[in-house]
């Protein structure tokens, strides 16, 4: 058994009963929702999601396809997909890094010997926004880059309408980002990860 299968934030959550099939037999029915790791598979479903909440606000992606099947072929076990009934409605892709501040590599490597965790993209499917599940997913991502013994940082560069939404995920602003995006600027986030030790013992990890 993996050990993403044993970490309980990850596991399928049953949120309606299946239903019966007129003959007294129950459906086969997909997990009412469901988190788990994306893989290469989910690529275009994780672009078309991406496309459409960021084209429309700043004219770009964090990711485009190519660089999403990049870090998912890499470092699948940075990222995490929300899914309802088998369809993806969000998701955060990461990759590591191993320097204190994010610099314009950071947008296309992953460092594996690192320990910081960049966050490159959170994004909702347009039909399943305004429900908190933004929030819900990046707690959930925090919690479990916590059982992950490298981990001891995460970082993430937002625009400045945002820094509201991250600093009630817990993330504190370190100041404007030295990365810059066309005509963009960021300011720079981070969020302490603890160590694996310690949520070992109070977590079940």
């Amino acid at each position: 058994m993996s050990a993403l299968s044993t970490l309980p934030f990850l596991k399928p959550i049953h949120l309606r009963c299946p239903r019966s099939s007129p003959g007294g037999q129950r459906r086969h029915t997909l997990p009412a929702s469901e988190f788990r790791c994306l893989s290469p598979e989910d690529a275009i479903s994780v672009f078309e999601i991406e496309r459409e909440a960021f084209i429309s606000v700043s004219g770009d992606c964090p990711l485009h396809l190519d660089e999403i099947r990049h870090f998912l072929n890499l470092c699948p076990e940075l990222s995490l997909g929300w899914f309802e009934e088998g369809r993806l409605v969000a998701f955060i892709i990461g990759s590591l890094w191993d320097q204190d501040r994010l610099s314009q590599a950071a947008l296309t490597l992953h460092k594996p010997q690192g320990t910081v965790v960049h966050i490159h993209v959170l994004a909702v499917h347009r039909t399943f926004r305004q429900q908190g599940k933004g929030s819900i997913l990046m707690w959930r991502y925090l919690q479990y880059l916590r059982c992950l013994p490298f981990a001891r940082r995460a970082l993430l560069m937002c625009e400045d309408f945002l820094v509201p939404f991250y600093q009630k995920c817990g993330f504190e602003a370190l100041g404007p980002c030295e990365v810059t995006v066309g005509d963009l600027a960021f300011i720079e986030m981070q969020h302490p990860v603890r160590g694996h030790a310690f949520m070992r013992r109070n977590s079940g990890c």
